[in-house]
Formats: C-alpha cells, structure tokens, sequence
C-alpha cells in the first residue's frame, strides 16, 4: 500500500470517527439539555427525558458501535483492495 493510500485510508477513519464523535456528543448532551422540555411527555407512564437517558440513548449507543464496526469493515476490505491493486 502507497503512502498516498495509507494516509487517505486514516483521513477516512478520522472523519469517520470525528462524525460518530459528534453524534456521540449530540445523544449525551441532548437528554441532559432538554430534560426539562421532555419531562412534559411521557412514554409507557415513565417521562420521556428518564425514558431516553435509561434506554434510549443506550440503545443509540450500540447502534453507533455497529455503524462504526461496520463502516471499518468497509474501509478496511477498501484499502486491502487498494493495496491489492499495486501489486
């Protein structure tokens, strides 16, 4: 694999990871700063701000953890072919 190859494969990653990062940070930072505002709403007779905070968030949580493992795999099978192609 070139130098040109490796460093477009980790600007990938960082940009992947800076992304879900960002999503990250949005799904905390969210529950906590709109508590109140979904304390109003209710689901299953719990308010919805415990509802996301106990559940909600976690379950993004996971889904955030597949995207990523997914999305590596991509990337990965990517640059082998990449590397695979010079040779």
């Amino acid at each position: 694999m070139s130098i040109d190859h490796k460093r477009r494969y980790w600007q990938r990653v960082r940009a992947l990871t800076a992304c879900l990062l960002a999503l990250w940070l949005a799904a905390s930072f969210g529950v906590a700063f709109f508590a109140r505002e979904l304390a109003s709403v209710s689901l299953g007779g719990w308010p919805l701000h415990f509802y996301l905070a106990s559940q909600g968030v976690t379950l993004f949580y996971l889904a955030l953890i597949g995207a990523y493992a997914l999305a590596m795999r991509r990337l990965d099978a990517l640059a082998r072919d990449e590397g695979n192609d010079e040779a």
